[in-house]
């Protein structure tokens, strides 16, 4: 691969191909996303301390405590982190859902050939880490991980490029967002298909049913949580039962979330105008105190409704995943006690390095080649002022996969000390790709082109 006479497809406000509505929402989430990694990296390492404390043991024992629930003839009884997994989980899934459907509606993946690079390049960067850790597991039953060193997190990888600053033009961050949605839609087709076993039939249906009552309520203009809510946590508890993993629940309301508003912007300004104009009225003839209530209610209810739900939903949750709901998943997956476990036999047995060597080298073979054939065969085209060589460095970074990739290892295995030694090529494989990703593209030089936000 070389860096001589790209192509390019203009992916920057400043070129007037994508509109500011879009570019900005997605700067400040990815802001979000890159602040939310230094919590993430804190939970980790507070789980990690934790579990390798004196107190240790205190860990497992406050994680398994068990938690039951009854409503009626509904009965859960679960512990505490599945709790987190199977229930707050199902929260942080919901934002990807959200997160796709505001791509596929309105953002990159909506053009088909901007979209093709990052989902080229997100297969690529799929298949090859699979490919590797069978390679190292095969003919064991640890071949099952093989979905672990698939994933990227998006957190963790947003957060390295933030803190290069304008050496990753925003063609850049943009390209390292799409890939890792593109990456988030194969994990969950993988968790559906390949990870669900002891399907009921009937809470299956169930579940599917609900899904429909939803998307005829979102298609018949129904807009009140009072429904949404206690549907989608039906929905939950009917995927819960059938076997089929909940947080996909998650995702499949956050896909049928409406993406556009139910006035337009000029229906907005018209009827603003108007209600304004008899406010004013009121206000110095007739001083009628309850008409100006009323008429504020109205306005208030236009402007709620002039914003896309999807927007206004992921604006109110996106924070809440990203500080709370995972921070908290990796306080509960991340401990991993090293007591009595010889480090360097765990970070060179099969599953360890089937899972570090996934996430670093086939991450970055797989996402480079192809993206490469995707140029070169006129799929895909390079975002404005990128180069191979940051390509490569993007590619690095996107084998940080510290969320989903413990989310699969926990799907993957029942055995504890086979979940551990994943976990450890997880940590070594995220910690050596940000690095490594990081020295890559501090190597480029900075972006010149003017990037406005």
């Amino acid at each position: 691969m070389t860096d001589d006479a790209p192509t390019h497809v203009t992916w920057l406000h400043s070129d007037r191909r994508l509109p500011s509505r879009f570019v900005r929402p997605l700067l400040r989430f990815t802001r979000v996303e890159s602040a939310s990694g230094v919590v993430l990296l804190a939970a980790a390492a507070a789980a990690l301390l934790w579990a390798n404390a004196p107190f240790g043991d205190t860990y497992e024992r406050f994680w398994s405590t068990p938690v039951t629930m009854s409503v009626g003839a509904f009965h859960l009884d679960e512990t505490l982190r599945l709790v987190v997994n199977d229930g707050l989980m199902a929260l942080f899934f919901f934002v990807v859902g959200l997160e796709i459907k505001r791509e596929v509606a309105t953002g990159d993946l909506r053009n088909p050939r901007v979209a093709a690079l990052p989902a080229v390049a997100a297969i690529g960067g799929m298949i090859v880490p699979a490919l590797i850790y069978v390679a190292f597991t095969t003919g064991s039953p640890a071949v099952d991980g093989w979905g672990i060193p698939m994933a990227t997190d998006i957190a963790f990888a947003l957060g390295v490029v933030a803190l290069l600053g304008s050496r990753v033009p925003v063609g850049g961050r943009l390209f390292l967002l799409a890939l890792a949605i593109a990456d988030d839609i194969g994990a969950i087709v993988v968790i559906a298909v390949f990870y669900t076993e002891n399907i009921a039939g009937w809470y299956l249906a169930s579940a599917l049913l609900t899904f429909g009552l939803i998307w005829i309520a979102s298609r018949t203009g129904i807009r009140s949580l009072i429904f949404y809510v206690p549907a989608a946590l039906a929905m939950w508890f009917l995927l819960l039962e059938s076997g089929v993993h909940a947080t996909l629940a998650g995702v499949a309301v956050g896909l049928l979330t409406p993406a556009r508003a139910m006035y337009s912007d000029r229906d907005f300004r018209d009827r603003s105008r108007r209600i304004l104009e008899a406010m004013e009225a009121d206000m110095t003839v007739s001083h009628d105190h309850e008409r100006i209530d009323h008429e504020s209610l109205s306005l208030s209810a236009i402007a709620r409704e002039s914003v896309p739900p999807l927007h206004r939903v992921e604006n109110a949750l996106h924070p809440w995943s990203s500080f709370v709901v995972v921070p908290l998943f990796a306080l509960a997956n991340a401990g991993v006690r090293f007591d009595g476990i010889a480090l360097g036999s765990a970070l060179t047995s099969d599953v360890a390095l089937g899972v570090s060597v996934g996430l670093l080298a086939g991450k970055t073979v797989g996402i480079g080649l192809f993206s490469w054939l995707a140029v070169r065969l006129r799929v895909g085209s390079l975002p404005a002022g990128i180069t191979w060589r940051q390509i490569t460095g993007l590619a690095m970074v996107a084998g940080i996969g510290f969320t989903v990739s413990l989310f699969v290892a926990g799907l993957s295995f029942a055995d504890a000390a086979t979940a551990d030694l994943a976990k450890t090529g997880i940590f070594a494989g995220s910690l050596v790709a940000g690095v490594v990703g990081y020295l890559v593209l501090r190597g480029g030089s900075p972006a010149t082109e003017r990037q406005d936000e």
